[in-house]
């Protein structure tokens, strides 16, 4: 695993020790940013299940000024804490240990405006998705912001999430990209 483009290109990051997370490989990563981006002009990210961090520091080496890391394995925010030390960008990350449920409450009491959100719950854990649209409620997406959920090639997402449309889906052997932006005028 390395980061593949942007200011931090060729990096190598950490995976988190174990079996409970799955790391999205940098074949995925980069079909992922080639769909989205491929660089970005500043903005918040949000990394909602974060693992390793691999998709949201890609996404402060192209050009996100702020990532936020949602993630509730101790050892999963160690890895996250070595890798943006690693690549430098500690001071543009921040990371909570909180179950996504309950960052989702508190992101709507910040009043945060999130521009690339990336949704990657355990695959078991379908109910996570519905995430998505809490954030969509509670106005915590931008206009021009991104929605990224990885899932399992059988599990089917909403066509939308209010304003937010699907756009692409893109499926890699059992994995499947699913892109929503917002289409209102």
């Amino acid at each position: 695993m390395r980061v593949i483009s942007g200011s931090r290109k060729g990096l190598p990051l950490k995976a988190v020790p174990g079996t409970n997370t799955r790391p999205t490989t940098d074949k995925v990563k980069e079909s992922i940013f080639n769909m989205i981006g491929p660089y970005f002009d500043g903005g918040i990210a949000v990394d909602l299940f974060a693992g390793s961090g691999n998709l949201g520091i890609e996404s402060l080496s192209r050009g996100i000024d702020t990532c936020i890391f949602i993630e509730k394995d101790p050892k999963a925010i160690q890895t996250i804490k070595d890798n943006l030390l690693k690549c430098r960008l500690e001071d543009s990350g921040e990371i909570f240990k909180a179950d996504a449920t309950r960052a989702v409450k508190a992101f709507g009491k910040r009043e945060l405006k999130i521009d690339l959100l990336f949704v990657d719950p355990p695959y078991n854990k379908i109910m996570y998705y519905e995430l998505v649209q809490a954030l969509v409620d509670k106005g915590c997406l931008s206009d021009n912001a991104i929605i990224v959920c990885e899932h399992e090639k059988n599990v089917t997402l909403e066509n939308s999430y209010g304003h937010f449309e699907l756009i692409k889906k893109e499926i890699y052997g059992g994995t499947v990209i699913s892109i929503y932006r917002c289409l209102k005028e």
